[in-house]
């Protein structure tokens, strides 16, 4: 289930680096649940609206953004959260809350980004950041994946993910979360699966930290 929000704006330029901010507001207004701590089982798309400039993003128009989760609950609980404190960060305030029922994705494989990827491994002392262009992008995909449709018991044999590589506009991201710097994929995706496994995809989102702001899909 997806929860699109429609956000009032100020003339208050919005840092670059805003995504804490944004996923303080999540947390805050989904309050305190089982999914603090845990595997998410949720995503959340970046602000969409704004014009960008040297200093920041400025929204004119007000900006847009979706909350999705595999268990309703969760939708219920962010919007009791947005009704009882609308108001985010910078003079972004929720003005309305428009929700999206499951569609059906039975004949659909493409995806494309609501949010960058993030997938990241372990690999001896550090940690390894893998791109869209690395053919060992989709397994990591599907083995993060195929981790969360454990947790509700969903199982799909069938499933497989891969970065499209037609997508002329694929790109890196370094996206800054509180001086952590994450190298991320922007590039559109196939998901080929029960049409259950691909909803639950659309919902969840894609790779790691979704839970932050990350891997969020439309």
């Amino acid at each position: 289930m997806r929860a699109y929000l429609k956000i009032k704006a100020t003339s208050e330029v919005l840092p670059y680096n805003h995504l804490p901010l944004l996923t303080g507001s999540i947390h805050k207004w989904l309050g305190w649940n089982k999914e603090h701590g845990n595997v998410s089982l949720y995503s959340f798309s970046q602000l969409e609206g704004g014009l960008a400039t040297k200093e920041g993003l400025r929204f004119t128009e007000g900006a847009t953004m979706f909350f999705s989760a595999h268990n309703p609950d969760l939708i219920r609980a962010l919007i009791n959260g947005v009704q009882s404190s609308p108001s985010m960060f910078y003079g972004l305030t929720v003005d309305e809350i428009l929700l999206q029922d499951d569609p059906d994705l039975s004949n659909r494989t493409l995806f494309y980004n609501a949010s960058p990827v993030f997938v990241k491994r372990k690999n001896g002392d550090r940690v390894e950041h893998i791109l869209y262009d690395d053919e060992r992008a989709g397994a990591f995909l599907e083995e993060t994946l195929k981790t969360k449709m454990g947790l509700v018991g969903l199982i799909d044999e069938t499933l497989s993910i891969k970065f499209d590589k037609a997508y002329t506009k694929a790109s890196s991201k370094l996206i800054d979360y509180n001086g952590v710097k994450n190298r991320c994929s922007w590039c559109s995706l196939s998901i080929e699966g029960k049409p259950e496994t691909k909803l639950f995809a659309w919902n969840v989102g894609l790779g790691n930290s979704t839970g932050i702001g990350f891997g969020a899909i439309k």
